[in-house]
């Protein structure tokens, strides 16, 4: 995905820039019919909305939320009609006198400054009659203070029950004398592209504003988080607008909307909802566990891309690329290994890498399912229990190779266009290669090659070739002629530069010896 010089966050102007996506604070959407009268099934767009915003309006409310931030000043400030000397500088001790007079009649300077509050203005809806509200995570987050204002008016102060950065879903609790008007989720899987949609919400602090336009997209997947799947709407969405619903014209809440596409930060048509479907799944498990859970496999992945493919004897680029299983885990346990490309999981399809995290994710904790990876051109079929995951930071370690065999001499590879040798003492040490890192060691690579252009540097290991572990510059040499003899174009490697470590697939240039 390209990335565009001008995108920033919208958390109601206080948030950071983000990569290729603006995210936009507040409510917005709603939903209507296709409006084009080809189809014979479809429905004409309604004369007004007005029946249906009076309805939903006092459900939609507005979010304030106070953010303590560093004010400038403290320990940088500089100190007025005084020279300002650099660390160790010999003129300190001729100047003491002065610094110590001057801090002496003012006490609290070159101290840390005091924290200012900012305000920032957002979205949500009201899901019960006792005072839950959906909002985006990203519209409270780091709040020290939320206010709640509805429609008719009055506020309330609101307390976090609990949020997930992943879905960038937070649910919000205020305590109500009357019971509060509210709306209900719909079924965002049963809702088509052209579909009317509403949507309501507060763009830019003007309060409670209703757009209308239509689905333009779903399954979009805008590489914001590892579980994308959001609907895309024309629906005008501004900074402000995050958090709020995304209505059908049944008035059920089929999304919330949370980012936007724009290089100048206001509506350009094209704006983004989490599905109601995802929605409901978290906001359940924060309710019963007060986090989101999520499946785990415990393994790494990559790309497949069409050179991987060829090299692996795939009719052509699918599914995920196992760089690494984790000791232990649920992958590690039905048989998974580093190389395995996964093509299905629970019966659904992996057409590509992003689509796997996602999968596994909304997958049943506990639940047996079946796994299907091609190994060595083989389809296999393994059956694995789905795990939890515990924490955002758990990494999968690939399965570590046999014991090094002795080292030889360095070897070149022209085929590849690489220089290779068995790693020893010596070379660990100079490279920083650790001791459990087995394979063979790069220490040459022709200029304008293939192998130079896909990053391989000296110092690379080379741990495996066509899914097999190699010691030494013999065993890489083998990999690749047996490569070339089943009428491959390119091998597969596994190479590894520190810690991390990744697949590459390089051809095989039959003009060389």
């Amino acid at each position: 995905m390209s990335e565009l010089d001008l995108e920033t966050r919208v958390g109601g102007g206080v948030r950071s820039a983000a990569r290729a996506w603006v995210r936009a604070l507040g409510a917005v959407a709603l939903v209507a019919t296709l409006a084009a009268p080809l189809p014979a099934f479809a429905r004409g767009a309604p004369e007004s909305f007005a029946d249906l915003a009076e309805k939903l309006l006092p459900a939609v409310v507005n979010i304030a939320t106070t953010h303590d931030v560093e004010a400038n000043g403290g320990e940088d400030q500089l100190i007025p009609g005084l020279p300002q000397l650099p660390p160790g500088s010999p003129f300190e001790e001729f100047f003491k006198d002065y610094f110590d007079r001057f801090q002496n009649q003012n006490p609290n300077q070159g101290q840390p400054a005091p924290k200012r509050k900012t305000r920032s203005l957002g979205s949500g809806f009201v899901i019960d009659p006792n005072g839950l509200i959906v909002t985006n995570n990203h519209v409270i987050d780091e709040a020290t203070e939320i206010i709640v204002s509805f429609h008719d008016g009055h506020e309330l102060p609101a307390k976090l029950i609990g949020r997930d950065a992943k879905s960038d879903i937070a649910l919000l609790k205020v305590e109500s004398k009357t019971a509060l008007p509210f709306v209900e989720f719909g079924e965002s899987a049963k809702s088509r592209v052209g579909d009317w949609v509403l949507a309501i919400g507060n763009p830019f602090g003007l309060g409670g504003t209703v757009t209308a336009g239509i689905i333009s997209a779903g399954g979009r997947d805008i590489n914001a988080g590892p579980y994308d799947n959001f609907i895309q709407t024309d629906a005008s969405i501004n900074r402000g607008n995050s958090g709020g619903p995304m209505f059908d014209m049944d008035g059920k809440v089929i999304g919330v909307n949370s980012m936007i596409f724009s290089p100048s930060g206001g509506s350009v048509g094209i704006g983004f909802a989490i599905p109601s479907d995802t929605v409901q799944a978290v906001i359940k498990d924060i309710q019963k566990y007060g986090h989101a859970r999520r499946g785990w496999l415990g393994v790494t992945i990559q790309h497949v891309t069409e050179d991987i493919a060829e090299s692996l004897g795939m009719d052509h680029a699918m599914g995920a690329l196992v760089q690494g299983v984790q000791s232990g885990s649920p992958a590690a346990e039905a048989g998974v290994e580093a190389g395995d490309v996964i093509v299905s999981f629970d019966g659904k399809p992996v057409e590509e890498m992003r689509r796997l995290p996602r999968i596994v994710a909304e997958t049943e904790i506990g639940k047996s399912v079946n796994i299907e990876f091609i190994r060595n051109g083989k389809h296999i079929t393994k059956k694995v229990k789905v795990g939890e995951m515990q924490d955002e930071t758990k990494q999968a370690e690939a399965k570590p190779l046999p014991d090094q065999k002795p080292a030889g001499p360095a070897k070149e590879m022209k085929t590849l266009g690489l220089t290779v040798t068995a790693l020893t003492p010596q070379l660990r040490e100079k490279y920083g290669v650790g001791d459990d890192v087995k394979g063979v060691l790069v220490v040459g690579v022709a200029n304008g090659g293939e192998a130079a252009d896909k990053g391989i540097q000296p110092g690379v290991v080379i741990e495996a070739v066509t899914q097999k572990p190699v010691l030494t510059p013999d065993e890489l040499r083998q990999g690749i002629e047996a490569a070339k003899k089943s009428g491959r174009q390119s091998v597969l490697l596994q190479v590894r530069l520190g810690d991390r470590k990744r697949f590459l697939a390089l051809k095989i240039d039959d003009a060389k010896k």
